[in-house]
């Protein structure tokens, strides 16, 4: 069974200049255990449709289910169900690695032990243990987003929402955050859902990519398949295919690297 599945899932804006289609029917599905990479350029509805599976807003029109849960009659059970990790992250300054760690945890209800056994696993299995006592402020770029996804996973969710997680990061950083992705499906069976402008990323990473132009789903398949569907041969690159899919390259992205 599809861990998520959407049918004609869509979201219109009011505006004073009258309605905007920002989503206009995406019908997608995601099995348990898979890496899926969802892009688009600006403009393509790649981020509103995040939203409404993370419950952060609600869609105008579709139907859509997270983890068994219906996007819109069980909103609660679809937020125990995943992890979001933002773009910005969302970690206090003040405070310690493990103290944001213990709190996340209790956030979803865990007693206090059990927090505290979670955060000292997390640290262990994310390489965060020598940083524990360390106030988050003082992380280095690659550090803190280990610590933003450790966040996601307090809870051990069924589905993991990663938006742009390595943007600004250096190349070291971004490998150990790649291969820290492809453990957590390979070890815990985690669905990852990603979205990312570095299209090398979605080529290394993804088992299957979706691409999203103008609120609707352009292609969807594995990249080799869709190399060869739309670049010409498996041997083409991933822009090369993105660009013939869409007629647009994707978003510029940031590429100063962060100190680790």
């Amino acid at each position: 069974m599809a861990v998520i599945s959407t049918s004609g899932l869509a979201r219109t804006f009011s505006t004073r200049q009258g309605p905007v289609e920002a989503v206009r029917g995406i019908d997608l599905r995601v099995d348990p255990g898979e890496i899926l990479g969802f892009l688009g350029p600006n403009g393509a509805g790649k981020t509103t449709t995040l939203r409404m599976l993370t419950t952060l807003l609600a869609p105008t029109g579709g139907a859509a289910t997270v983890a068994g849960c219906d996007l819109v009659a069980d909103p609660a059970g679809v937020r125990r169900a995943v992890g979001y990790v933002a773009q910005s992250g969302g970690v206090d300054p003040h405070v310690s690695v493990r103290e944001e760690l213990v709190t996340q945890g209790r956030l979803y209800r865990l007693t206090r032990a059990q927090a505290v056994a979670r955060a000292d696993e997390l640290a262990a299995d994310l390489g965060l243990d020598a940083v524990m006592d360390r106030r988050t402020a003082a992380l280095s770029g690659g550090q803190r987003r280990r610590l933003d996804i450790a966040m996601g996973l307090a809870h051990r969710p069924a589905v993991l929402f990663l938006d742009e997680p390595t943007t600004g990061l250096d190349p070291a950083s971004r490998a150990g955050l790649w291969d820290l992705v492809r453990r957590l499906r390979d070890e815990h069976g985690t669905t990852v859902f990603l979205t990312t402008h570095y299209l090398d990323e979605a080529d290394a990473l993804a088992d299957r990519i979706v691409v999203v132009d103008r609120g609707v789903v352009a292609a969807d398949g594995t990249p080799e398949a869709l190399k060869q569907a739309h670049g010409g041969s498996a041997q083409a690159t991933l822009q090369d295919t993105f660009l013939a899919i869409t007629g647009r390259g994707p978003a510029p992205v940031d590429s100063t690297p962060v100190a680790v």
